[in-house]
């Protein structure tokens, strides 16, 4: 093998690789846009099956926009729900007084003793 051929090869590995990186984002969005149908999505799957190279040019001629624009919408519930368990965890998003005051109807339902009371107020003040 010369070193052309090694050339050849790389540029040809990137290009098929990338392809491939096409293919799997336009297999993810088809599947994630439920305004699809079921017949639609076979008929892009069987298309794409056959015919590989047109049918990618042709999806992201016709549906390019609406990829960034689903794909940036699961980002951004992914974000949301991620900011709503990291508030979960930080103590339900209620401030130290809140949950003093919670801990102390609980208290006084009789729900906890006086020292998970204690706990629950350090907890809090910290």
């Amino acid at each position: 093998m010369s070193f052309w051929d090694i050339i050849w090869f790389i540029i040809v590995f990137f290009a098929f690789a990338s392809y491939l990186m096409v293919l799997f984002s336009i297999v993810g969005d088809l599947f994630r846009d439920p305004s699809v149908s079921g017949g639609m999505k076979a008929v892009w799957v069987v298309c794409l099956v056959f015919f590989t190279f047109i049918t990618a040019v042709v999806y992201l001629i016709v549906r390019g926009r609406g990829m960034n624009e689903r794909s940036a919408k699961v980002y951004e519930q992914a974000r949301q729900a991620q900011e709503n368990y990291v508030r979960s965890l930080a103590g339900s998003g209620t401030s130290a007084p809140e949950q003093i005051a919670k801990a102390k109807e609980l208290l006084d339902s009789g729900a906890i003793s006086a020292d998970e009371f204690a706990t629950l107020k350090q907890k809090a003040m910290a």
